[in-house]
């Protein structure tokens, strides 16, 4: 995939810094050793430093200076979000997510934040919660950037929805009409892409385009589709610093509303007493009524003339291997797929799948899927309903395993699986 030639299609209000002040080398401080007025300055100076090493491409340097702004300055969102721009464009995404979790924590109406969150998440693979966070914060979020993140977390259809409806405003430009293409390329109207892309474009470089989206709607890991659009290489994230996290209050109330909750909250004795209650109640000694059973008899029912025990039992027995049989839920039928990694040939990826199983249960029953590429092999299930393949890579990713949904995209059953063979019944 060619991430220089997609960088160019970032997303409007991705924005990776802003304007600060200042100068001095970083370093966390403390309140306890500064002044809050000193802690202030030295808190633009590094986030000044952070942004010059992100104009000169010196991510890591970006880091450490946002990291030492936002340790002095915790609750200044625009600090935050430099950070989250630094953790951006070194493609550690979780660190993002962290980030501008913190800056909508603190600036509930920041719009660019709000999209980079969804930007991190869909890198991460939480498609799901992505598409229901750009649901929240549509109001704050431009179509033009929300259809194609919501295309990217595995809605296209909901993407080219969204972006249609913008590209027929008034002041639609040519990245609404762009974006609108590569929403429709990834969810397969290749035709109609190449003729919006064709808008704003000469033929030539807009057949060159589709050709660079071909490649980009059939990505191999959760991360490679925004990665490509950012111009960045995903890698192994260790996470914000713990120290770095939003400590936040909670809300002052009035003191009326702090004895009215008090009156109606039971004391802790009181709910630690209940268990005792319950017990001497169910003892000899209590007071109250009493409930008593009446001694135990068995009724015997005569069986039906001409039926014998051991075949309505065994009636039984059917009959109950086939309704349990029946209440399996059995996955929908769909052209979605989940995932599972690339591998460098066949084999590995057989090994992977064996070792998938045996992590998730679940995929006992499935047929694995795959695709050979010349550098690797890809690894996957399919035939789902959307939600169904959602609710399969959720369970997958809670026993500790990774994956992502997407559509199909040439996935064949794969290559180690032998063919079903057909016996014909005796006559």
């Amino acid at each position: 995939m060619n991430k220089r030639a997609l960088a160019g299609l970032s997303l409007s209000a991705l924005m990776l810094g802003g304007t600060m002040v200042g100068c001095a080398q970083g370093g966390i401080s403390t309140a306890s050793t500064r002044s809050d007025a000193a802690l202030a300055k030295h808190a633009a100076r590094n986030a000044e430093k952070a942004n010059e090493a992100l104009a000169k491409g010196d991510t890591a340097k970006a880091i450490g200076y946002a990291e030492a702004a936002v340790a002095g300055a915790p609750t200044n969102a625009d600090y935050r979000a430099l950070l989250g721009g630094a953790y951006l464009k070194a493609g550690r995404f979780t660190s993002a997510h962290a980030a501008y979790a913190d800056v909508l924590s603190l600036s509930p109406e920041n719009g660019k934040a709000a999209l980079n969150l969804a930007l991190a998440m869909i890198a991460e693979g939480q498609w799901d919660e992505a598409r229901s966070h750009l649901e929240d914060h549509a109001a704050i979020v431009p179509a033009s950037d929300r259809g194609l993140a919501i295309a990217l977390a595995g809605d296209p259809a909901g993407g080219v929805e969204v972006l249609t409806a913008a590209a027929r405003t008034p002041g639609a430009d040519a990245k609404t009409r762009q974006n609108l293409a590569l929403a429709l390329a990834l969810a397969g109207r290749w035709a109609e892409s190449r003729q919006i892309a064709g808008i704003d474009m000469a033929p030539t470089d807009a057949d060159a385009r589709v050709m660079q989206w071909a490649s980009f709607a059939k990505p191999v890991g959760a991360a490679d589709q925004v990665s490509a659009l950012l111009g960045v290489t995903p890698v192994k994230d260790p996470g914000q610093p713990v120290a770095l996290a939003l400590k936040t209050p909670a809300p002052a109330s009035n003191p009326a509303e702090q004895v009215m909750l008090a009156e109606a909250t039971p004391a802790p004795e009181a709910q630690e007493a209940a268990p005792v209650a319950v017990a001497a109640a169910e003892g000899d000694a209590g007071s109250g009524p009493r409930v008593v059973f009446a001694a135990r008899r068995e009724v015997v029912q005569a069986l039906p003339q001409g039926a014998s025990r051991p075949q309505r039992v065994m009636a039984a027995a059917r009959e109950v291997k086939l309704a349990s049989a029946d209440t399996v839920a059995k996955p929908k039928s769909g052209s979605w797929f989940v995932q599972l990694g690339a591998y460098d040939s066949a084999a590995v990826a057989k090994d992977a799948w064996d070792r998938a199983q045996q992590r998730y249960p679940a995929f006992a029953g499935e047929t694995p899927t795959g695709m050979a590429f010349k550098s690797f092999y890809r690894l996957s299930i399919g035939g789902f309903s959307r939600g169904d393949a959602n609710a399969m890579c959720r369970g997958y990713r809670a026993k500790g395993g990774a994956c992502f949904v997407r559509t199909g995209a040439g996935d064949q059953t794969a290559s180690w699986v032998k063919p079903a063979k057909v016996q014909m019944a005796g006559r």
